[in-house]
């Protein structure tokens, strides 16, 4: 991560560092703002990465018990790939 005092800061320079890693600008010493690279993501992953909504189901998500591989593939067995209704229940 690179710091730059906004004094010495120019668009270019923030953009060709921040390909590279983050970029903090500093005011005074303090920091103000964040650069971040954002090359190979396209329009809906950055929305995704800031969107509350989103990071509140993953979170949620995480909550949520798991399945082992053994266990999804004893639930899958006989059914050609598809949940049985009691399985997608449990």
């Amino acid at each position: 991560m690179k710091t730059i005092g906004l004094e010495h800061a120019t668009l270019e320079t923030c953009v060709k560092d921040a390909r590279r890693g983050r970029v903090i600008v500093t005011r005074k010493g303090k920091p103000v703002a964040l650069v971040l690279g954002v090359e190979g993501l396209d329009e809906k992953q950055l929305q995704l990465g800031s969107s509350k909504k989103f990071w509140k189901l993953i979170e949620e998500r995480r909550r949520q018990k798991t399945l082992s591989r053994r266990e999804l593939e004893k639930r899958l067995d006989g059914t050609n790939g598809r949940l049985s209704k009691t399985a997608r229940r449990r």
